[in-house]
């Protein structure tokens, strides 16, 4: 099993350079873990690229239905007392918003604290790097 995060999920669903290698990736080990927040973060980003005409309407319907199908498969990480402490101790020791702060926390409860056991699939570079001084295994693209 390994930690999604939004970044590299999305490109599993529009045409972007990094596509294939996420396939082959997801194709590694199908066991996504996500954090609570996933699938309002790639909305997020859907409607971004639609807003910079990167993506027409058809394009951003047909990705959220497939977030839809990807939700009922993968596993979610819910919000808890645990995750809310660590967050801000995150958002103190890395330049973090808010969310990426959630999602790392997220991983970290997930993992028990040991982030060398569960590596983390990740195209933010901000995250990737506060994900690796936690101690995960990123793989980045």
């Amino acid at each position: 099993m390994r930690f999604w995060d939004a970044s590299a999920l999305i490109t599993l669903l529009v045409d972007e350079l990094a596509r294939e290698v996420m396939f082959s990736h997801l194709e590694e080990d199908p066991d996504v873990l996500v954090w609570r927040g996933t699938p309002v973060e790639m909305m997020s980003a859907l409607a971004g690229r639609e807003r910079e005409d990167r993506l027409a309407e058809r394009e951003v319907l047909e990705a959220q239905s497939a977030i839809g199908q990807l939700a009922r498969v993968w596993h979610e990480i819910l919000p808890t007392d645990r995750a809310r402490r660590t967050v801000q101790r995150l958002l103190r020791m890395h330049p973090l918003r808010a969310a990426d702060g959630l999602r790392l926390a997220a991983a970290l409860v997930a993992c028990g604290r040991d982030a060398s056991t569960l590596e983390w699939v990740c195209l933010d570079d901000r995250l990737t790097v506060a994900a690796r001084r936690e101690g995960f295994p990123v793989i980045a693209g």
